[in-house]
């Protein structure tokens, strides 16, 4: 089995021929997380989503509110019992603490997966709006096609105004699947080098949950009792959060 990161032991997706990069800081993760990689998981037929918290986003300098290693425990206990979600330290930390790039980790990932694997490249709203910030931003589509979570009620012109410049969808027209309830509408971007690649939204999730809103309420939260926030926490990882007193 080829490695799909650093350790492969954890990153058990190449014998998988449709995998899913879902990067982030996960500090924590939340149920958010989960609904958004199982509508994926379930509207494209993936056979893998590969959870891989980030060492150090070039966009945040200040850092995580969590240490990488704690993240990491957080994010194995949270798909714990998911047998298609797996962990993956294909973003861990750099030498040096040199910033991760998504665009540098999915070709590195790439060039792993056996011939015939695909890789997508999975991420909420709020992350593809930050797109045109991003190392390499405009080529990350032709490296993974994007599936996007879009919130409820977001439009797709408000996407098309988010896309990394250089971008542009090759045509209004979009083809919609449903897949054990799960809307998907599928596009495709093109660039001025004739490129081109897919672009799949998933429109109208109901995951409005926001990680700083939930550390920020984690200071103050009631430990006895699984009531918010804790309760849009997977339990097991509101126990580490409990345990290591982390936020408090």
């Amino acid at each position: 089995m080829m490695p799909c990161g650093p350790q492969p032991e954890e990153d058990k997706c190449t014998a998988a021929p449709r995998v899913a990069f879902f990067g982030g800081s996960f500090d924590p993760p939340h149920l958010g997380h989960l609904a958004v990689a199982r509508a994926a998981l379930l509207a494209l037929h993936l056979d893998r989503v590969l959870f891989a918290p980030v060492g150090a986003q070039p966009l945040k300098p200040q850092g995580s509110s969590s240490g990488f290693a704690q993240r990491v425990a957080m994010t194995r206990l949270a798909i714990a019992g998911e047998t298609a979600f797996n962990l993956s330290l294909a973003d861990a930390p750099k030498t040096g603490g040199a910033p991760n790039y998504t665009f540098d980790t999915l070709d590195r990932l790439r060039s792993e997966l056996p011939v015939g694997c695909e890789l997508f490249c999975l991420m909420g709203a709020d992350s593809f709006a930050g797109m045109r910030r991003w190392h390499r931003g405009a080529e990350i589509p032709f490296l993974a096609p994007l599936i996007v979570a879009s919130r409820p009620g977001e439009r797709l012109d408000d996407l098309r105004a988010l896309l990394p410049l250089g971008l542009f969808l090759e045509s209004e027209t979009k083809a919609e699947a449903h897949s054990a309830g799960i809307q998907m509408e599928c596009y495709r971007l093109g660039n001025a080098a004739g490129e081109s690649a897919r672009f799949y939204l998933l429109p109208g999730l109901e995951v409005e949950i926001s990680a700083s809103q939930i550390r920020e309420q984690l200071r103050h939260a009631d430990f006895s009792a699984l009531t918010p926030p804790l309760a849009l926490l997977p339990p097991a990882v509101a126990r580490y959060i409990h345990a290591q007193k982390l936020y408090h």
